[in-house]
């Protein structure tokens, strides 16, 4: 299971990373003599000869309805191959401004899946420090951080992330407003993983291991970080694998109502405002593209999780029921 989450999360990371290079075109560039292209499927067979990947261009005929004629007899080689022709190739539409749906779906991915990866790391440093260290000190610090996270977890995280954004000026740089975003969702998110990880630690401090260690005069941060940290790496990794969807779902909604980024920066949540008008949904729904792409990243992980939830309680049982040396 948690080679899997963790294998997850590093795809996604390096799509991220290399998204904009895989991108077709630039994606802030307009081709408008192409509104609401339709998306243009590619070819491998002309005329009964098998040939090299192509699409068929297609032409403008009515600009009033958006309609396109395809043609039948052209021929256009894919955006990526060397040589390819000036005319753009869509292969999964064009927007209102004709802007190639593709390029900046996967430019987006950089920023949206990017910006939720630094905030689940945030969320789980936070989390896992805090609740480790409430955990293994026990008390009155262990009641109030506590009380702190149990404080947070009864407000409506949607409505408090919202406000705290609001609270912030709304013209901000893109950088900025990345880095804000980031601190808010770890903000409202580190107290479901402190509360796991507290729970772990508390459990485990009381260990043989644990007791021997510390009569051998391991200090505090040895303890935590050698002995009681690591028994809290298999939830850490199910905590950051919920957390990573649920953090792009806040970034297209706060980017949907005009609290997060410029909506002339490619994101799934700025691609989202365009499929809002009821007209472009019904006629043009290539625009759902990036609600596609928010929907998948949702289906894989909780498929993903929810084929391992036996698997991982009974590999935690197991753990705590076996003895552990020093």
């Amino acid at each position: 299971m948690t080679r899997r989450a963790a294998g997850l999360l590093a795809a996604l990371a390096l799509l991220a990373a290399v998204a904009p290079w895989l991108a077709p075109y630039d994606p802030a560039a307009r081709y408008r003599p192409f509104p609401f292209a339709p998306p243009m499927r590619p070819r491998l067979v002309d005329n009964g000869s098998i040939r090299a990947p192509f699409a068929r261009p297609v032409t403008l005929v009515d600009r009033l309805g958006h309609i396109y004629e395809e043609s039948l007899t052209e021929a256009v080689p894919l955006p990526w191959r060397t040589g390819a022709a000036d005319s753009p190739t869509f292969l999964l539409g064009a927007d209102s401004l004709g802007r190639d749906v593709l390029s900046r779906l996967l430019s987006g991915a950089r920023i949206s899946i990017g910006l939720a990866l630094v905030a689940t790391v945030a969320t789980m440093v936070i989390g896992a420090l805090v609740g480790a260290w409430a955990g293994y000190q026990a008390g009155w610090l262990d009641e109030t951080l506590m009380r702190t996270a149990d404080f947070l977890l009864v407000l409506p995280v949607i409505y408090v992330v919202l406000v705290l954004r609001a609270a912030l000026p709304l013209v901000l740089e893109p950088s900025t407003v990345f880095l804000l975003m980031s601190g808010i969702f770890a903000v409202v998110g580190w107290p479901i993983v402190a509360r796991g990880v507290r729970a772990i630690v508390a459990a485990e401090r009381e260990r043989e291991f644990v007791v021997a260690a510390r009569s051998l005069g391991a200090g505090h941060w040895h303890l935590l970080g050698r002995h009681l940290l690591p028994a809290c790496a298999g939830y850490l990794v199910v905590q950051a694998t919920l957390l990573l969807p649920a953090f792009i779902l806040a970034e297209a909604t706060l980017s949907f109502m005009g609290l997060g980024f410029p909506n002339d920066l490619a994101t799934w949540g700025t691609m989202l405002i365009e499929a809002a008008n009821l007209n472009n949904l019904t006629h043009f729904p290539w625009t759902l593209a990036p609600a596609a792409a928010i929907f998948g990243v949702t289906l894989l992980t909780n498929a993903l999780l929810g084929q391992s939830d036996g698997r991982l309680l009974r590999w935690n049982a197991a753990r705590l029921l076996a003895p552990r040396s020093r």
